[in-house]
């Protein structure tokens, strides 16, 4: 309960969202003791590229971990969404005496070597935004991928009116979590919305980057001029659609919807260009997946299983298919409610 309070109301606080250096969360050696002769674990956190909001929010629940158990928890990125970047930082920390690394993999693919490396070693190893990583001790999610890509497109078509042509946007086409969303969103148009269609361009590629975004949608919008949807999957995806729409004088005519959080598309819900963004709090999340490190390393394996609560919002009764696990943490933005949402 403590733990759960102190969460809460660190949650609850402004928190002026800007890019800073990664936490190296002191000098603990791994698996040391603290001043109470209680074991404390050297955890980190690599993400995808250090000073996306997305993932400085994510830090805030790493630190939060960190303080609520004392361990040594931190966070680690690249300085830009570069996969060989992110795999290097794993090989660094693994020659720094971790017990535990928790991944968000850019390309869940070209993590699988180092990770497989890690384990090796006996470090633990927790992923987020990677349902089918093999080399991981649990993968957490914070709900199940195909319930919330069905839900995005049940949003999409809402502010579509349910007809019309769409096009779907991924970060990459190598991130398994984009690729799964867009494709039980674009099954859920099949099934319930058959005035709804996909454009001939399935998947638009914006490497994660609101200005590719921008740009495409803009080329999009000109190619094809009875494009009424867009459906984001990256947090950059909408927004950056978002603002080309408002641009070319098509608000009520175009709309976007996706994953994305306020501080990235506050101008664009309140515009009209966005109808709405839908997200999990990456701070809850992060304090998650250090919770699960922290579970396996004291041996409590025999605990995760379906209903485990971990005291965190959306994540009360997980659902556990072996190493593979999903809550309920799902939360949609628009532009009544987005100043209740201040990250």
């Amino acid at each position: 309960m403590k733990k759960l309070l102190s969460l809460f109301l660190a949650l609850m606080m402004t928190v002026p969202l800007v890019a800073c250096g990664s936490t190296d969360g002191g000098d603990g050696s791994a698996g040391s003791n603290d001043g109470d002769g209680e074991k404390t674990w050297k955890i980190a956190t690599v993400v995808k590229e250090s000073s996306d909001p997305w993932f400085i929010r994510m830090e805030e629940g790493v630190q939060q971990f960190a303080g609520d158990t004392g361990n040594n928890a931190f966070q680690k990125g690249p300085a830009a969404y570069d996969s060989a970047q992110q795999v290097q930082i794993i090989e660094e920390l693994i020659a720094q005496d971790i017990d535990a690394i928790c991944v968000v993999p850019i390309d869940p693919a070209a993590c699988e070597n180092v990770l497989k490396k890690a384990m090796d070693q006996g470090i633990v190893v927790i992923t987020h935004e990677s349902p089918a990583q093999e080399n991981c001790d649990y993968n957490i999610e914070a709900f199940d991928n195909v319930g919330y890509g069905a839900y995005m497109m049940d949003e999409l078509a809402k502010a579509m009116g349910e007809e019309g042509e769409y096009v779907c946007m991924v970060g990459f086409l190598t991130t398994a979590s984009h690729m799964e969303w867009s494709q039980a969103a674009i099954d859920r148009q099949k099934e319930k919305y058959p005035n709804m269609k996909l454009i001939d361009v399935e998947r638009v590629e914006t490497e994660d980057s609101m200005e590719v975004a921008y740009e495409k949608a803009k080329e999009l919008l000109k190619t094809y001029p009875n494009l009424k949807g867009f459906l984001g999957t990256s947090s950059y995806d909408a927004p950056g659609a978002g603002k080309a729409i408002a641009e070319l004088g098509l608000v009520g005519k175009s709309v976007a919807v996706g994953t994305s959080v306020t501080s990235c598309c506050a101008d664009q819900l309140s515009d009209g260009s966005m109808a709405s963004a839908l997200c999990w709090d990456p701070a809850t999340a992060g304090y998650a997946m250090n919770e699960l490190a922290e579970m396996v390393l004291e041996g409590r394996q025999d605990e995760i299983t379906s209903g485990l609560d971990l005291g965190l919002e959306g994540y009360e009764s997980l659902t556990v298919n072996g190493k593979y696990i999903n809550g309920e943490g799902w939360i949609v933005i628009n532009k009544d409610n987005m100043a209740d949402y201040n990250f």
